[in-house]
């Protein structure tokens, strides 16, 4: 299994506000970088396309507020996965941190590794801008 960890960001949030807007997928579409294109959800699950990697498909498995959700591969994905949102809170701050655990085989992983990496950290730092806009309390489309 290999294990791939985003920066750790801290934001002026609560942990039960950061665990309210990851828990729906129509909230995670406002963190995808460009390179995500296709991005499908019926709030509960998503698919997208991650242009010049591959198609991905997940889905909750579990949701520990306010600490921790577990997202894990759902349909299309050339490989096994579960994405980990680890929120902490300490003296009025939250911290926000991707943990994304494979099954890569080495070929793969070589290839894969720096790439995931990178777009982990899009993630978290796209968190990071909208934390302190009004796109984490806008609706989401339903």
């Amino acid at each position: 299994m290999t294990r791939i960890e985003s920066d750790v960001v801290t934001v002026e949030r609560t942990r039960d506000e950061i665990f309210e807007f990851l828990q729906n997928f129509n909230n995670l579409e406002k963190l995808m970088p460009d390179q995500v294109v296709n991005f499908e959800t019926d709030g509960e699950k998503c698919k997208f396309d991650i242009k010049g990697m591959a198609s991905l498909g997940m889905a909750y498995e579990n949701k520990e507020k306010p600490s921790k959700i577990r997202m894990k591969r759902d349909g299309k994905a050339p490989f096994d996965f579960t994405l980990d949102f680890n929120i902490t809170e300490s003296e009025g701050k939250s911290g926000l941190q991707l943990v994304f655990d494979a099954d890569l085989n080495p070929m793969l992983k070589m290839m894969a590794v720096k790439p995931l990496t990178n777009f982990l950290n899009l993630l978290v730092s796209k968190f990071k801008e909208i934390s302190g806009s009004d796109l984490m309390n806008a609706p989401v489309k339903n």
